[in-house]
């Protein structure tokens, strides 16, 4: 039956890509069917958080719509959105194939720890955000595994494995977080610009940058001490591990497609990106196998391996559709002409996904709940600039401080250390002095958005 799973999984993703080129709406509910059909077959095999909310999902949508709250339209949105976020990670999943087709990826501590001391936290910070801006989820599993198995290569332990751990590794988790603030390919952006056609990653991306900035300047201050140290334990490398080169041109094959497909079909960067990066991973496996069954057979048990996420992801669409539709349209609506509504209205959008993601609901459920809501704000008259800037960096933060995401649970069972400590202990002043910066930053886009827009 699991084999069958993955087959219908990986059927539904590339339904769902054929769908975007169409842009056939019913097709893609179709797709999303498929999607949530697998889950509830395969239900057994899902962690119990991913389990509960794809149950409780389905319970809310089925809810509504016998009392009549969700029309059709709604429930074929609810699908639709279902395939749109669940495809979305397994395709851009695929690129996890390649990391173990590359030495340079196993090697990637004894590369990234070179250099002088002083740069490690901001070059790590960097890198991370640049893998998981491909690999997405693959990032934390490659750098939590390959820190791992270096540790124990080289016999480090005691105090000195927990300061490899808390500095490599946490530096590791804030450059993942930072994707939603800089990088195209995220489901943050990605579910932004799918709700209002209006807004564009080149529109977020210069608040997006200043914003990553200020979160790598204050845990370069807190970290740079601890990285000191571990600089000390590090091994250098005499050269570049083999094959970075080839690594280097494969990914640059899929940003020139990603822009190609964006200049001449007028896609959106995250949707190009969907398509890409199956695309030339596909074929490069195709080039080195030379075996379209193996090819084929990898590529669905990629696929199959992230049912817990794509999971996480369809049940957060259905609840954004579901819940959305049952807030009263003008129940917000008195902020949105006025600078300080406005402003009130960013920051309550930022600070809920990591309030939330502390008690257990995963920032991607949140903002999928806000997305829902923006379309009926902008069309009573908000600039959707500030609130969308806002809700990015929401869900960066929610991404560090919640002990039930994917990256910190990731972490925690690579590190051998608890999530709680994880989460609140090791991200905790970091946040709260992040925090008061952001909240500047978010009342000058504010007071900057009719200039942009």
């Amino acid at each position: 039956m699991n084999g069958i799973l993955k087959w219908l999984m990986s059927l539904a993703v590339l339904t769902e890509l054929v769908a975007i080129c169409l842009g056939h709406r019913g097709l893609s509910a179709f797709a999303g069917l498929m999607f949530v059909s697998a889950f509830l077959a395969g239900a057994r095999r899902l962690q119990g958080y991913s389990r509960m909310l794809l149950l409780v999902a389905l319970a809310v949508l089925v809810g509504l719509a016998a009392h009549g709250v969700l029309e059709a339209a709604r429930l074929v949105k609810a699908a639709s959105d279902a395939a749109f976020y669940s495809a979305f990670l397994g395709s851009l999943g695929m690129m996890q194939c390649l990391v173990r087709r590359f030495e340079v990826l196993r090697r990637i501590h004894d590369v990234l720890l070179g250099g002088r001391p002083l740069w490690l936290y901001p070059k790590y910070a960097v890198v991370s955000c640049g893998i998981a801006s491909v690999l997405s989820f693959g990032m934390m599993s490659l750098l939590c595994g390959t820190l791992s198995e270096t540790l124990r290569e080289r016999g480090i332990t005691g105090e000195s494995r927990l300061q490899w751990l808390r500095s490599v590794l946490i530096s590791a988790l804030r450059g993942f977080a930072l994707v939603p603030l800089v990088a195209p390919t995220s489901v943050a952006v990605a579910i932004l610009t799918r709700e209002l056609p209006q807004l564009s990653w080149s529109l977020l991306l210069p608040f997006g940058l200043v914003a990553a900035a200020l979160l790598i300047l204050v845990g370069w201050v807190l970290e740079q001490q601890r990285f000191r140290r571990v600089s000390s334990e590090r091994i250098a490398l005499e050269s570049w591990p083999g094959g970075t080169g080839r690594l280097l041109i494969l990914i640059g094959v899929v940003f020139a497609v990603m822009a190609g497909l964006v200049a001449v079909t007028g896609l959106k960067v995250s949707v190009a990106a969907m398509l890409a990066v199956p695309s030339v991973t596909l074929l490069y496996m195709l080039w080195t196998e030379r075996s379209l069954i193996r090819v084929l057979q990898e590529g669905a048990e990629q696929v199959g391996t992230m049912n817990n996420e794509m999971a996480i992801f369809a049940a957060s669409a259905i609840l954004g559709v579901a819940l959305s539709a049952v807030i009263p349209a003008d129940a917000l609506t008195g902020l949105v002409t006025s600078g300080s509504g406005l402003f009130l209205l960013a920051v309550l959008g930022m600070l809920m996904m990591p309030m939330f993601s502390m008690i257990g609901i995963i920032p991607i459920t949140v903002l999928s709940v806000q997305a829902g809501l923006l379309p009926q704000l902008v069309a009573a008259g908000m600039n959707p600039l500030p609130v969308a800037v806002a809700l990015v960096i929401g869900f960066s933060l929610a991404m560090m401080l919640s002990p039930f995401g994917p990256s910190v649970m990731l972490l925690s069972r690579f590190g051998q250390v608890s999530r709680w400590a994880v989460a609140f202990r090791w991200n905790g002043r970091f946040v709260l002095i992040a925090v008061p910066l952001l909240l500047v930053l978010t009342a000058l886009v504010a007071w900057l958005a009719p200039t942009v827009s």
